[in-house]
């Protein structure tokens, strides 16, 4: 074929053992907040690449392993928004969070709380997040030359059925 300047191949990665099971309230701009709930969220990834000759050949395996390792971390947890101004962290017993969140107080085991580094727990917020701390641990394999083969990246969350969000990375070259 002629007269074509790039190519790019994408894989697709979706599994059943792709999702994570996790609670959390949205607060609104009004420091109103949803009641806690959870999903059942779901984890998808697409990857562009160039040539895909044995020699820049990616392992379907290292992703599906960077992606399981964030999904596990978030897995049966109550997710928290560390930098929301109506998060207020309080005293208490070893082994518990106590905390307020839009007026009303919680506790909870520290077991079962992840407090992430956002300002809302919400599915946009969860996307680049998830997408950041699974890149860092994708590239923690330092043989594999993952930038120059990857020229961009999109992660997708759906939180139900027809609802989620997506995350889309593109590298300069």
């Amino acid at each position: 074929m002629t007269g074509h300047d790039q190519r790019s191949w994408k894989l697709h990665i979706r599994k059943d053992n792709l999702k994570f099971s996790a609670a959390h309230m949205t607060v609104f701009p009004d420091g109103s907040k949803e009641s806690l709930h959870g999903h059942n969220y779901e984890v998808t990834l697409e990857v562009e690449l160039t040539a895909p000759t044995l020699a820049q050949m990616l392992s379907y395996a290292a992703f599906k392993q960077a992606l399981r390792s964030v999904c596990d971390s978030w897995d049966e947890k109550v997710l928290l928004a560390g930098a929301n101004p109506w998060f207020i962290l309080l005293p208490g017993p070893e082994g518990e969070y106590n905390f307020r969140l839009c007026g009303k107080r919680y506790v909870l085991p520290m077991d079962e709380v992840a407090i992430l580094d956002v300002d809302n727990i919400t599915v946009e917020n969860l996307t680049q997040l998830f997408f950041e701390r699974f890149w860092h641990v994708l590239t923690q394999d330092q043989a594999v030359s993952w930038r120059e083969r990857i020229l961009a990246a999109r992660l997708r969350i759906d939180e139900s059925r027809g609802q989620g969000a997506t995350y889309s990375v593109r590298f300069n070259r």
